[in-house]
């Protein structure tokens, strides 16, 4: 595949769709801007394994002194002990992950596995949090300001992201319920670069961050939360796409993977 690049954040080479990286990268390949920053945001579709694959890949040549996990709440991620982490089994039910509702814990072990003596912090929001700040927004969350949760959004940019939840719903969610998934949303990106912070200061970094790709976006998500609440932080973020179809909101580098048999998404819903 013939590949074009263009100059992105800090002069990092920037691969858009349909001009992505064919496969996953690997350890040599790993751009020396995502080498230096202190933090690396690693996106992913959660149910692709060749996704978790690259994101391993990256963590092992990273080397970074704390993982942030999109997928544990702050209560999982001291469960982290060195005496369950080399253990796949033991660390999964230490986790209690078959009840996460999160994909297979096989895809994300070897994440672990990458960096074995790294901080681990979780950043999930428990589900009472996430019912408050969907009933009466995220005010009353730590740093709140700091990120800027108390501010309202643009009007395009509020319409582009109910609109995107819509979509992730397949439309079965009632129109009021749009603007408090994004109330959601924001404060997960929110405790996601909170927890990128705190790690830096409890290690002096270098922190990856294991999220979505939605998470992972430059133009809204946790690099530019970050750079909000602290602009000496430099932060790499990496979009992975799938069947060439490059994830929304801008990246430093989106690489690409086959896409996995999903069946229907919306079936569910119906």
């Amino acid at each position: 595949m013939q590949m074009t690049v263009r100059t992105g954040f800090r002069g990092v080479a920037v691969l858009a769709a349909p001009f992505l990286c064919a496969g996953t990268l690997w350890a040599q390949e790993i751009p020396q801007a995502a080498r230096d920053a202190d933090v690396v945001v690693l996106g992913e579709a959660h149910d692709n394994p060749a996704h978790h694959a690259t994101q391993a890949r990256w963590v092992a040549a990273l080397r970074p002194a704390a993982l942030v996990f999109e997928m544990l709440t702050p209560d999982q991620a001291v469960r982290v002990t060195p005496a369950v982490r080399t253990d796949p089994g033991a660390l999964a039910d230490a986790l209690e992950w078959d009840a996460s509702g999160w994909p297979d814990f096989a895809m994300y072990y070897p994440i672990f596995a990458a960096a074995p003596d790294a901080v681990v912090l979780g950043a999930g929001l428990p589900r009472d949090t996430m019912q408050t700040v969907m009933t009466d927004g995220a005010d009353a969350l730590p740093d709140a300001a700091r990120f800027g949760l108390n501010s309202a959004l643009p009007k395009d940019q509020q319409a582009a992201r109910e609109d995107l939840q819509a979509e992730a719903h397949c439309g079965a969610l009632p129109e009021t319920m749009l603007p408090g998934m994004v109330k959601v949303q924001r404060a997960r990106d929110a405790a996601l670069a909170r927890a990128a912070l705190d790690a830096i200061a409890q290690t002096g970094g270098p922190v990856a961050v294991i999220a979505g790709n939605g998470h992972a976006r430059r133009d809204w998500g946790v690099p530019h939360l970050l750079a909000q609440a602290e602009d000496k932080i430099t932060v790499f973020a990496l979009g992975q796409a799938e069947d060439g179809r490059a994830p929304e909101g801008g990246f430093d580098l989106v690489v690409n993977a086959d896409a996995v048999e999903r069946g229907d998404p919306c079936a569910a819903f119906r």
